[in-house]
């Protein structure tokens, strides 16, 4: 499985979110697994800016889909989405798609760091993270994401709605 946090503090986020899951489950082999929608407070962002809705993503990716090919999918997908870069950090966005992990693959390039570096103490991906997969372990990691969630607690994060619902293809 490899797993996406999605993230959108723009415009209509609920639809731009619901948006992207379907891209990115169109690339994926067998079934995808949503988390709820959840309402976060902005970590290290600009002063003012609004509150993220979040949600994580599980997929099974194609065969020949590689770790890299699935990050410059992810990639075109916030293109087509609207997202564009201001290059400050963490500055509000109309989507935004990361790749947190990709089975036991492990990177560290200029273009790609498997598992995500900083995963393991957000909240705002811990939660929906947990709800899909509260066993998995990232790699490097001694413990669950349910137990990482459950060791930095959920400040600032809460539960809105369900995401979408998938069925097997």
């Amino acid at each position: 499985m490899a797993y996406v946090a999605l993230g959108a503090n723009l415009g209509d986020s609920a639809v731009m979110l619901r948006r992207a899951v379907v891209e990115i489950a169109a690339g994926s082999l067998g079934k995808a697994v949503g988390s709820s929608l959840w309402r976060t407070e902005p970590v290290d962002c600009p002063p003012g800016s609004s509150p993220f809705l979040n949600a994580a993503l599980g997929i099974c990716p194609k065969p020949d889909t590689t770790p890299e090919s699935l990050l410059n999918d992810l990639l075109a997908i916030e293109t087509r989405l609207g997202r564009t870069r201001s290059g400050l950090p963490n500055s509000p966005r109309v989507i935004d798609l990361d790749l947190i992990a990709f089975g036991d693959e492990t990177r560290h390039t200029s273009e790609l760091i498997l598992p995500h570096p900083l995963a393991h103490e957000r909240a705002f991906v811990l939660a929906p993270l947990a709800e899909i997969a509260p066993e998995l372990v990232l790699p490097g990691q001694l413990c669950s994401v349910a137990d990482l969630l459950n060791l930095i607690g959920q400040v600032g994060v809460s539960k809105v709605e369900p995401l979408i619902h998938f069925n097997d293809r």
